[in-house]
């Protein structure tokens, strides 16, 4: 027995409503973690009708994440702590039969320098406090979603024109490689080591067609579900539909 989890940033729920519920009945994840939301309504409905419950954080027009699951979670946290005034929809802890599983939308983070670089560097000094209490715990746990980070030049298709970009400058990076220093593992890189292989590429220039791509949506995994691991994958189906959203959809399956 296993467990499959996906994570797809689907940019708008409204408008990707048709997409999310194409990709469910073709894979069946056990649980979908989903980012960018935007808007407040959120089709409950639609999903309960194949089988998947659901738990969200939602703002107006930005933002916003999702679970969808098959089986009951537990709602653990639905914002990072760290900072009371901070009310952007972008984390969702919940814990299932024993593991924990999280869901971010880590800021963008551009222009940079500037006070939105600051706030997402600050945003990761939260999110690896919090990952150092679990792992101080033994919680076993799986964070999914959109990091907005590229972690190495192999993560992008011209790592020289994203030198300044927030997604790949160096002080983004390090905050990357600290959670990883936690004892954390990039699920993708555990089965492939290979460059071009991205899970966003932009609407503009031809950069779906090219492959010019970019890979920031990641699974990052404690030792324990780490070593339950079975496959880590990247469907790219869903970024050739119509009207796709700008990301892709990242698979894992653990043993269960």
């Amino acid at each position: 027995m296993s467990t499959k989890i996906a994570t797809w940033n689907v940019n708008s729920i409204k408008a990707r409503l048709d997409h999310v519920l194409r990709f469910l009945e073709s894979e069946k994840p056990d649980v979908l973690m989903m980012q960018e939301l935007k808007g407040l309504e959120f089709p409950e409905e639609a999903f309960a009708k194949l089988g998947y419950q659901s738990q969200n954080v939602r703002q107006k027009a930005y933002n916003g994440v999702a679970i969808l699951s098959r089986k009951p979670v537990n709602v653990i946290l639905d914002r990072l702590p760290g900072d009371d005034g901070d009310d952007q929809a972008r984390y969702l802890e919940v814990e299932q039969g024993g593991l924990r599983l999280i869901d971010i939308y880590l800021p963008n983070g551009n222009p940079a320098p500037g006070e939105k670089f600051d706030y997402k560097l600050r945003w990761m000094d939260r999110l690896i406090l919090r990952l150092k209490e679990l792992r101080a715990d033994n919680v076993p746990f799986a964070v999914g979603g959109d990091f907005n980070i590229i972690p190495e030049n192999k993560d992008c298709y011209d790592p020289k024109s994203w030198v300044n970009d927030a997604l790949f400058r160096i002080e983004s990076r390090r905050k990357f490689r600290s959670l990883l220093n936690l004892g954390i593992t990039d699920a993708f890189r555990i089965y492939n080591s290979q460059p071009d292989n991205y899970t966003y590429w932009d609407y503009q220039a031809g950069a779906w067609q090219k492959n010019h791509g970019i890979r920031i949506d990641h699974f990052l995994l404690s030792p324990e579900v780490a070593d339950r691991a079975l496959s880590c994958r990247i469907d790219i189906q869903p970024r050739s539909w119509d009207k796709a959203s700008d990301h892709t959809p990242l698979i894992l399956e653990i043993a269960a």
